[in-house]
């Protein structure tokens, strides 16, 4: 062995022992008379000292190391003069006897630091230096405990952990499939899984009853901070269960995540229906760690004269505790950001309840005194209250005020990434209309079941069907979702018929699963967490890319490994892959 000990195990229980340290050179320092060296590994720092006046070559030898020289060092631990509590060795150093450069290093292009200066795309370059600093390699620790804590816990609930196939076939619902050619079957490919849905019900079909996998996944599709073109879920199946077995037992999974990684009591987990988080926050994901609630105020507003409130389907709007004193600058900023492109609305009204009781809106020539009491009324408003409107379509103004409260909850601090608030959402709609190719499709998959006193409505109203499905949100992120499962053939046979399958398109895409389902299929369902933004979120990080080893930047690029790349003529030959210039 290079070492007896790590640099991040001695203490002052260990003074007096003669060690063999090994690692990385993190900084040096040189006195004249003697000189210090910082030594690194993934578990710590230690100090060595070398000694002028005992021995001159031996701290010469220490002042050549520059940083990153991986090094190996023996000496005898000693007590420090200048002692150091923000790390574990702080209290002892190494009194150096022997030194033995390793592999020298050439100077990294940014700072090994907690506190780098290297910017995102250089440290993606040389993401093998940016994995030795301590936040990225805690974040990967922290994502290691995790994995871990999972699998004792699943596994104390009788799951079995099972691999399903990579190379599998492309389906035509969900997100692009990253696709791979077949040399042996020429003209043919293989598709990276999106997920291993349908793998998963088969292991039901086989009798598994309990199964997860904690598995890459892939998904072409624009990226952003929460998303990778190669993802991890935590991917789980049950039988012989019902929705709410299944939000027992995950909600467990995730207090018991919290518990023994944070040390948090969570406690019990709420529950919304899907339409009420469209209401009251404008998303199916919200982030209840403040208030704000949506108001709605059509029975108020309609009938004054005000074009913009008269026309619009829906006037609804947020209560700001404690803005009014917002100057008339603020409020621009405000009306500004609702406007963006992004957003897409038109404008922003708005009324502050100021501190002496009085009552100034931006329509205050459309509304009287009486008017805008009641709009305070209905907001429970208080003196220092500002109070913020849109106006517009159902669906669109509600996804607009969603945006306008979280841009007011960041403003406010209200979004602490150390305070957590986790939800379920459940009654989800079965379907939603696709305007592009006008028709219906699946909000979850395909698979997933109706709710029983809802499939009447099918043939006569599927917009207004709700699934057995449901997401648990973190923070106004969705971390995980899953559903009942349809396990009949002449069910699956009708949603496929649903979604504009023929028979014929339906038994070459699936036949394999209606044809299991024929041969006793258990009633079961599931759910997938994203690993990547739950670990994300236990980390306090906006962004996925930064708890796990080697992501991709925004264009989907390996920009380390230069990925991906061009292959040879003869590659594609082989492949049966034509190209044009």
């Amino acid at each position: 062995m290079h070492r007896t000990h790590t640099c991040g195990e001695l203490n002052i229980n260990d003074l007096g022992k003669e060690v063999t340290l090994a690692g990385w050179v993190q900084k040096s320092r040189d006195l004249g008379g003697m000189t210090f060296i910082d030594v690194r590994d993934r578990y710590g720092i230690t100090q060595l000292l070398f000694n002028m006046d005992e021995d001159p070559s031996l701290c010469e030898g220490a002042r050549k190391l520059s940083r990153e020289f991986v090094i190996k060092v023996s000496g005898k631990v000693v007590e420090r003069t200048n002692k150091n509590p923000k790390i574990p060795t702080g209290d002892i150093e190494i009194k150096v006897s022997a030194l033995e450069v390793l592999n020298p290093a050439k100077l990294p292009p940014f700072l090994i630091e907690d506190e780098t200066d290297g910017g995102d795309e250089l440290r993606m370059r040389y993401r093998y230096l940016d994995l030795r600093r301590n936040p990225v390699r805690n974040n990967l620790i922290l994502r290691h405990k995790m994995a871990q804590e999972i699998r004792k816990y699943l596994d104390n609930q009788d799951f079995l952990e099972v691999e399903t196939p990579v190379l599998i076939k492309s389906t035509p619902e969900g997100a692009r499939d990253f696709v791979v050619p077949s040399r042996m079957n020429p003209g043919e490919f293989y598709a990276l899984p999106q997920s291993p849905q349908t793998f998963k019900q088969l292991l039901m079909v086989s009798g598994f009853d309990r199964y997860f996998q904690i598995v890459k996944c892939f998904r072409d599709e624009d990226l952003r901070a929460d998303r990778q073109p190669e993802f991890t879920q935590i991917d789980c199946e049950m039988a012989f269960i019902e929705q709410e077995d299944i939000l027992n037992l995950f909600e467990g999974m995730i207090r018991h995540l919290f518990s023994t990684v944070k040390g948090i009591d969570l406690g019990e987990v709420p529950r919304m229906v899907y339409a009420d988080a469209m209401k009251y926050y404008g998303s199916d994901k919200p982030d209840t760690r403040f208030g704000m609630r949506f108001v709605e105020l059509n029975n108020l507003v309609k009938g004054a004269g005000f074009p913009v409130f008269d026309n619009a389907e829906l006037v609804v709007g947020i209560n700001a505790k404690g803005c009014a004193p917002y100057t008339r600058k603020q409020v621009d900023e405000l009306t500004d950001f609702v406007k963006r492109p992004q957003i897409g609305a038109t404008g922003l009204v708005y009324l502050r309840y100021n501190q002496d009781g009085s009552l100034k809106s931006s329509v205050d020539k459309f509304f009287n005194e009486d008017q805008l009491k009641a709009w305070a009324a209905v907001f429970e408003a208080e003196p220092g209250d500002l109070i913020l409107l849109m106006a517009g379509p159902t669906d669109k103004v509600r996804k607009q005020l969603n945006e306008l409260r979280l841009e007011m909850g960041t403003r406010l601090g209200l979004r602490d990434k150390n305070k957590f608030a986790p939800l379920w959402v459940i009654d989800f709609p079965l379907l939603e209309w696709d305007e592009e190719h006008a028709r219906y499709h699946a909000m979850h998959h395909p698979f997933t079941s109706p709710k029983p006193e809802d499939i009447e409505l099918l043939d006569s109203k599927p917009g207004e069907v709700r699934a057995n499905a449901y997401d648990l949100v973190i923070n106004g992120t969705e971390i995980g979702g899953g559903s009942i499962r349809i396990f009949e053939k002449s069910l699956q046979s009708l949603m496929f018929k649903h979604l504009g399958f023929s028979p014929e398109e339906a038994q070459k895409q699936f036949g394999f699963l209606l044809d299991a389902f024929e041969y006793g299929a258990p009633p079961h369902g599931g759910i997938a967490f994203g690993f990547d933004r739950l670990v994300s979120i236990f980390a306090g990080l906006d962004s996925i890319r930064d708890v796990m080893a080697f992501p991709k930047n925004n264009s989907g690029r390996d920009v380390m490994i230069d990925s991906p790349a061009t292959i040879s003529d003869d590659q594609l030959k082989e492949l049966n892959i034509k190209t044009t210039v």
